[in-house]
């Protein structure tokens, strides 16, 4: 059997720390599960998994062989996934993200996998929202702005987004060319909920302290935030993607340096086990449309 076999059953092991959940994920038996590890040890030489009352602990060894293998079995599998395409015709599959990222980011992919045959259906809501979508299995994929528990998901990061402190140009004159934090508080602050998720980000990176304002308005919805932006209302912090088009025309102008600007990891998120080959198609697809841009 091939060893490649061995080591995606010894990562499930590994990631969700039982024989029994990783020959569910993998759909085979838990006794087979139990024998690709055995012959996985007896080919390295050093046992992986202690056997605990409940579930196993990996060993120093596992923790090592893991580390080295995860990043490139993952890559594989999902590459190798890719061949199965010709058999795939669509279907319906289910996704939950940010609405905002939806709007932005996936229209255009959505329009291709629509022209293959997929009926999309789309779901958004908060981290808390999307997550508890995953648990609960009701969707296939997720976009999330914060890394997955890795003993309950697969994921892989697909795109990165930075951090702008943006406001027309009418305000130019008051706020100056600069970053100042003094003339900031004295000018209308947007935000998208009290806690200033984004902007406390921004500002600790600029000015090396906590933001000490209240928002004069609360919209929790940054493409409202943007044209409140543009009209002259305040400043704020949008994502770049959020605001590309605008900086471009000089509908609004970004106090701090795109390249050095905080950033944060977006990653394609699903659950663990073999999924369905037309899932595996929408998830090499978005990786693959997001790599090139």
């Amino acid at each position: 059997m091939s060893r490649l076999t061995h080591l995606r059953t010894f990562l499930e092991v590994y990631r969700s720390k039982s024989f029994s959940k990783a020959a569910e994920n993998l759909s085979i038996t838990q006794p087979a599960a139990s024998l690709h590890i055995q012959s996985l040890e007896a080919f390295i030489g050093n046992k992986l998994f202690i056997r605990k009352p409940r579930g196993v602990e990996p060993t120093i060894a596992a923790d090592e062989l893991a580390r080295s293998i995860a990043s490139n079995v993952d890559a594989l599998e999902l590459k190798l996934s890719s061949f199965k395409l010709g058999d795939v015709s669509g279907g319906i599959i289910f996704l939950a993200a940010p609405a905002d990222f939806i709007y932005y980011c996936l229209t255009s992919p959505f329009i291709s996998l629509m022209e293959k045959g997929f009926n999309i259906r789309c779901q958004t809501g908060n981290k808390n929202r999307i997550y508890e979508l995953l648990e609960d299995k009701l969707i296939d994929l997720a976009v999330t702005a914060s890394k997955p528990n890795e003993e309950k998901f697969e994921f892989l990061p697909l795109i990165t987004e930075k951090f702008l402190l943006v406001h027309a140009p009418n305000l130019s004159n008051k706020i100056g060319k600069k970053p100042n934090k003094d003339v900031l508080t004295q000018i209308p602050l947007i935000s998208y909920d009290e806690d200033l998720p984004l902007i406390r980000t921004v500002w600790s990176a600029l000015f090396k302290t906590k933001i000490n304002m209240i928002a004069s308005c609360i919209v929790p919805d940054l493409r409202a935030i943007k044209q409140l932006l543009i009209a002259g209302h305040g400043w704020s912090v949008l994502p770049d993607y959020h605001c590309e088009e605008e900086l471009r025309t000089g509908k609004l102008i970004a106090i701090n340096n795109k390249i050095e600007a905080p950033e944060n990891q977006l990653y394609l998120v699903w659950n663990r086990g073999v999924p369905k080959p037309n899932i595996s198609f929408v998830r090499e697809y978005l990786l693959n449309y997001f790599s090139l841009k």
